[in-house]
C-alpha cells in the first residue's frame, strides 16, 4: 500500500524541517525547485530547448515556480514568468527567489517576468510549449475566486503542455473537489503524495502524478498516522485466493447469484459466469422460471435454479423461503444486477437483509435501490455493497453535486454507521472497511464504462469473498483484478471496443499477468 497524507500531515514535517533539524525554507525549496525540474525534464519526450511560461502565486507555491523558472533559464530555455499581487504581499521565501530571479534577469535574456493583469494575459503563453502552474499550493480551499477563475479557464484552453507544481489551482488536496482546475499533464506533488490527487476532480485534472522529494527523509512522514492508501500490484497478488491442493468445488467457494429478471437477463448471466472465470468452485443462479429461456447459452458451467414467479418474471417475497436453503448453502450470496425495481423485488431483497441466513452478502445495482434512502432501518455489518456515484448518492438521499464535494467523507461515514465494507465504483474506484481505512484503486481506463462491467466486478468480488476468509482482502484484490484486465484489454484491442463478456474471457490471462509480474 501506497500511503497518502494530508495537507497537514506535510505541513507538519515541514514544521519539524525548519524547526527541529533546523532546514531553512528556502533550501526546501530549492530542493523542491530542482526536484520538478528533473521531473519535468524526465516527462517531456525529447530534449530540446523549450520555451516555459509559468504562473506564480505570493505564496510558498509560487516560489518554488520562481525558483523553478532559474533553473530552466540557466539550462538555456527561455522563461516567461506571470505573478500575481505585489512582490511585498510575497511569502518571504517566495520574494527571495523572485528578486534573485528579477536579478537574474538583468543578465540572461531567457527570463521574461510580467505581472498579473487580467485573464487575457493567458494569450503571453500563445508562444510557449509548456505552461506551468505555480499558483496556489496545496492549501487553498473552496472554489476559485476571480481573477483566478478566469484565468485558469483561459489557460486551460491553450492546446500547451500544462504541469502543476505539487497540486493544480483549483483542486481541494483534501477532498479532491473542484469546479474549475487547472488541468495538468503532470503533477509534480511534493513531500508526499497527497490523497486529494487521485479522487474526483484529482483523478480527472493532475495527469501523471510524480513525487518530488525536498531534502526530508521518508521516515519522518511514516511517524504520520495516515488511513488512506493506494493499492499495489502487490497488494492485489498478496490478497488472491489461495487454491489448496486437496481442494474440490465445494471448498472452493460456493457462490449464490441472485440476479437477473425477464427485462434483464444478460446482468445474470455476465455475474454469474465472472464468479467461475474468478475460481469458485460452484455457483447457482437463481433466476425466474418463466424466463429461462432468455438466458444465453454460454453460462452451461452455472446450475440454474429458477423459481416460480407466477409469469411475473421477477423476484419476490414468496419466493426467498425456497430460496433460504441455498442463501445458508453459499459462501457468498450476490443479489441484484438486473434484479428489477418491482415493489415485491425490493420487498424480497428487504427480507433476506432482516432474515440475515447468508454467510456474506453483496449487494449490487437493483439491489441497493431497494434501499434508497431506508438503509439504516436494516443491519448490514459486513455486508458488501457496490454502488456507483449516483446509486450511493440515492442511496444516501442527497444530491449527487454534493457527494462529489467529499466523496471520504461520505463513504467513511457510511462504512462506520453501518459496519458494512464499501466499494464505491467510478474513476478511481475507491473502497471503505470497519476501520475508517480507505483504499483507492487507479487501475483502470475509459472504456470500463459500459453496461455490465459493475456485473463483472460483483461476481469477480463474490467469488473471491467466497474463496477467502478475509473480506477486506477479496475486495481490494478483486478490484484491483478486474481493473487490469481492462488496461490489458485496452493495450490488446483498444478503450472503445473491449466488452464486459471480454473482461470475463480474459480474466485467466490476468491472473498469470499478475503472477507472472510479482513472482
Amino acid at each position: 500500500m501506497i500511503p497518502l497524507y494530508s495537507t497537514k500531515d506535510i505541513r507538519d514535517v515541514d514544521n519539524f524541517a525548519i524547526n527541529e533539524l533546523g532546514m531553512p525554507g528556502l533550501l526546501l525549496m530549492e530542493n523542491a525547485s530542482i526536484e520538478i525540474r528533473n521531473a519535468i525534464y524526465s516527462f517531456l519526450s525529447e530534449l530540446k530547448l523549450y520555451e516555459f511560461g509559468i504562473v506564480c502565486g505570493k505564496g510558498n507555491n509560487g516560489g518554488d515556480g520562481f525558483a523553478l523558472a532559474r533553473h530552466l533559464a540557466n539550462d538555456g530555455h527561455k522563461v516567461k514568468v506571470i505573478y500575481f499581487d505585489i512582490p511585498e504581499e510575497f511569502s518571504n521565501d517566495a520574494k527571495a527567489n523572485y528578486d534573485i530571479l528579477t536579478n537574474l534577469s538583468n543578465f540572461n535574456n531567457n527570463i521574461k517576468l510580467v505581472k498579473f493583469k487580467n485573464e487575457n494575459d493567458a494569450n503571453r503563453f500563445k508562444d510557449a510549449d509548456v505552461i506551468i502552474d505555480a499558483i496556489l499550493g496545496s492549501g487553498a480551499k473552496g472554489e476559485l475566486k476571480e481573477p483566478y477563475k478566469s484565468f485558469i479557464e483561459k489557460l486551460n484552453k491553450l492546446d500547451k503542455i500544462k504541469i502543476a507544481i505539487d497540486i493544480p489551482t483549483g483542486l481541494d488536496a483534501e477532498t479532491g473537489y473542484g469546479e474549475t482546475v487547472f488541468k495538468a499533464d503532470l503533477t509534480v506533488t511534493l513531500g508526499e503524495l497527497k490523497k486529494g490527487l487521485f479522487i474526483e476532480n484529482g483523478y480527472e485534472n493532475c495527469g501523471e502524478v510524480v513525487k518530488g522529494d525536498i531534502g526530508i527523509d521518508d521516515e519522518y512522514f511514516t511517524k504520520s498516522i495516515t488511513n488512506e492508501y493506494l493499492i499495489e500490484p502487490e497488494d492485489a497478488f498478496e490478497f488472491l485466493p489461495v487454491k489448496e491442493k486437496n481442494i474440490n468445488k465445494y471448498s472452493a467457494g460456493k457462490v449464490l447469484v441472485i440476479a437477473g429478471s425477464g427485462k434483464y437477463p444478460g446482468a445474470a448471466a455476465l455475474t454469474s459466469r465472472a464468479t467461475l472465470r474468478a475460481g469458485a468452485g460452484s455457483c447457482i443462479l437463481a433466476f425466474p422460471e418463466s424466463s429461462k429461456k432468455l438466458l444465453f447459452k454460454n453460462i452451461l458451467e452455472v446450475v440454474v435454479n429458477t423459481y416460480e414467479d407466477e409469469k411475473k418474471e421477477y423476484l419476490s417475497v414468496n419466493n426467498i423461503e425456497e430460496l433460504n436453503k441455498r442463501i445458508h448453502w453459499a459462501d457468498c450470496v450476490i443479489i441484484g444486477p438486473g434484479l428489477g425495481r418491482e415493489d415485491e423485488t425490493k420487498a424480497a431483497v428487504k427480507k433476506i437483509l432482516d432474515e440475515r441466513k447468508f454467510k456474506n452478502l453483496l449487494i449490487d445495482a437493483d439491489g441497493l435501490f431497494a434501499l434508497n434512502g431506508i438503509y439504516k432501518n436494516y443491519n448490514l455489518k459486513n455486508v458488501v455493497l457496490t454502488p456507483h456515484h449516483k446509486e450511493f448518492s440515492n442511496l444516501l438521499g442527497i444530491e449527487l453535486g454534493e457527494l462529489k464535494k467529499d466523496l471520504i467523507k461520505y463513504g467513511r461515514e457510511f462504512a462506520n454507521q453501518t459496519g458494512s465494507f464499501l466499494i464505491l465504483k467510478g474513476a478511481p474506484t475507491i473502497i471503505f472497511n470497519t476501520n475508517s481505512e480507505v483504499f483507492i484503486n487507479t487501475v483502470g481506463n475509459p472504456g470500463m464504462a459500459k453496461f455490465g462491467t459493475g456485473d463483472v466486478l460483483s461476481g469477480i468480488t463474490g467469488s473471491f469473498i467466497a474463496q477467502s476468509s478475509n473480506i477486506e482482502e477479496a475486495i481490494i484484490s478483486s478490484v484491483y483484478l478486474h481493473s487490469l484486465t481492462a488496461d490489458l484489454l485496452k493495450n490488446k484491442y483498444s478503450e472503445n471496443s473491449y466488452t464486459a463478456n471480454d473482461i470475463v474471457e480474459f480474466l485467466p490471462k490476468t491472473f498469470k499477468f499478475l503472477r507472472k509480474s510479482i513472482v
